[in-house]
């Protein structure tokens, strides 16, 4: 996939600052991204969104969306990558990319930007079209003055 960057808008920037995160590795995330979100099991929305973490290791964690006739059972592409990274051992992470079939760049809910919060309130989030753009931001510049284990006065063993 030929990614190209786009201009900066609305807080995003093009490239990636605190991971250094190559073209390459963009790329490659890109592809990984729109992979996960074939999986995705969307039968009454048809939003597909699929979503992978990179762990600080560089292993590529992937999710997809799963809906549910009881909406409120339906589970983000995010969420499901966060919780196999999890109950998988891994605890750090420094990107994700989120890809949905709208063809338009897709952001995290708010519930997943929250969870991602939890784990990674530094992440870099990778939001990637099926014709090769992207966007690049901070969880920050999604979720600013956001809530944590800190604010609960806990040291979690990430």
């Amino acid at each position: 996939m030929q990614l190209d960057k786009m201009e900066a808008k609305s807080g995003f920037t093009a490239t990636s600052t605190q991971y250094g995160l190559s073209k390459t590795d963009i790329a490659a995330l890109g592809e990984e991204t729109l992979l996960a979100r074939e999986d995705a099991y969307a039968p009454y929305s048809n939003f597909k969104v699929g979503a992978v973490l990179v762990a600080k290791d560089g292993t590529y964690i992937p999710g997809a969306n799963v809906e549910n006739a009881s909406y409120g059972a339906c589970i983000c592409a995010e969420q499901t990558a966060i919780v196999k990274a999890v109950t998988g051992g891994h605890r750090y992470f420094k990107a994700i990319g989120v890809a949905s079939s709208s063809g338009a760049l897709t952001a995290p809910c708010g519930i997943c930007r929250q969870v991602l919060r939890e784990f990674a309130p530094d992440i870099e989030v990778y939001m990637f079209t099926g014709d090769g753009r992207y966007k690049m931001t901070e969880l920050e510049g999604l979720l600013p003055m956001s809530f944590g284990p800190e604010d609960l006065n806990v040291e979690t063993s990430k």
